[in-house]
């Protein structure tokens, strides 16, 4: 089989399920009738063949791009020579995607780079990190290295960002502060809408940063919320977003991602960068990636269809969850979190851990539509047997 033929084969694989069928289960979802019916057989039979259905670490379940898979294959015969010149190529792509100068980009191996980066570079022991209780832990493990401050703000009902907390945290400190936001949220998968955020960092409160992490911001479908780099283009120095190819573009394990901001703050973090430069394979896939618009709607829609199926199930169950924007949802379980998972991996499905203080919530990434169906299977089996 030539490398061609092979990558179209995979193309194929990919694009498995027709737009049709993907646009009705996405619309429509499941039946309440369908879900119930389909515990009938009982619980799916697991084996030591079994493949693992891995829900637990919001990556995306398709796999990278065929073309982007084809172009990190076609990377590895120039992988001795060092990769500067194309790496470039990419910071200019990007920064004409997102409408700013190739100065405003800065390469990164994965968005966790740039936190710590930002940390190195613009903090020092006495700058506080103002974060909300609960959200993606990067950033209070960095600051927690740097020997930080790091000033937690308890979430409003439903899991909210309280903006007004943050503020209030920034405004009481005399010290410089960085405010990091993950927008859509992680584990909660909810938005803060832009007009709560914008006003914030246009009034330029003295001797903050914002961190802005958009790392799911491809999968939203809230017209509430507007990514920051509008204000990049506008030129406030005062905000830094991080973007990554780990999520909708699929290459979690390729580690590349990138910082949006002012030059002068983006020159400072370089400094602390663990490379000069990423490597070929990764580069070459994430400038294929950005071109493929076919697969990122086709993955979007993906992620629609199963995060639909998973609703459909747990408003069958009648449990409580949370509005979703991105690649995961988080939901109430009735029972003990850990013996849960315990459960769920004795079946052959890894599921989200614990996120204190949400000890009674789990979190959820999303599958295939087809490893949902197994999933949710499994959600109205055990709830017969009292597990859930």
């Amino acid at each position: 089989m030539s490398d061609v033929t092979y990558f179209n084969k995979k193309r194929r694989e990919i694009f498995k399920y027709s737009s049709a069928i993907i646009g009705g289960l996405a619309l429509g979802g499941l039946s309440k009738t369908a879900l119930a019916s389909s515990i009938s057989s009982g619980i799916p039979e697991v084996t030591e063949s079994s493949e693992l259905i891995r829900i637990n670490y919001n990556e995306n379940p398709l796999g990278m791009s065929p073309k982007a898979q084809y172009a990190a294959y076609l990377a590895i015969a120039k992988a001795n020579r060092y990769p500067y010149h194309d790496e470039g190529l990419l910071q200019r792509k990007i920064a004409k995607l997102h409408g700013i100068d190739k100065t405003n980009v800065l390469m990164l191996q994965g968005s966790c780079e740039g936190i710590r980066s930002s940390f190195e570079a613009l903090a020092t022991s006495e700058t506080q990190l103002v974060i909300p209780e609960l959200t993606y832990e990067g950033g209070p493990k960095y600051a927690k290295i740097m020997g930080m401050n790091i000033v937690r703000v308890p979430m409003l009902p439903g899991f909210k960002f309280d903006v007004d907390g943050l503020k209030k945290a920034v405004h009481e400190y005399t010290g410089p502060s960085i405010v990091y936001i993950v927008n859509p949220n992680n584990p909660t998968a909810t938005i803060t809408p832009a007009d709560l955020i914008e006003p914030w960092i246009k009034s330029k409160p003295k001797n903050t940063l914002f961190l802005v992490d958009e790392a799911y911001a491809e999968f939203v479908n809230d017209t509430q919320f507007r990514s920051v780099d509008g204000l990049i283009r506008e030129g406030y120095n005062n905000v830094v977003l991080l973007k990554t190819f780990s999520k909708i573009f699929a290459m979690a394990g390729m580690r590349i991602g990138y910082a949006l901001g002012n030059a002068d703050l983006l020159r400072k973090m370089a400094n602390y960068n663990t490379s000069e430069s990423l490597n070929y394979c990764a580069i070459e896939a994430a400038s294929t990636s950005l071109d493929d618009q076919e697969f990122i709607n086709y993955s979007k829609t993906t992620i629609d269809t199963s995060r639909q199926i998973l609703i459909s199930a747990l408003k069958t169950l009648d449990l409580e969850y949370l509005p979703s924007e991105a690649n995961f949802l988080f939901h109430r379980v009735n029972v003990p979190l850990v013996s849960y998972q315990q459960k769920m991996k004795e079946h052959g499905v890894l599921i989200g851990r614990a996120f204190p203080p949400a000890t009674e919530w789990c979190r959820i990434s999303m599958g295939t539509p087809e490893e949902m169906i197994r999933f949710t299977q499994l959600m109205l089996s055990f709830r017969t047997k009292g597990w859930l």
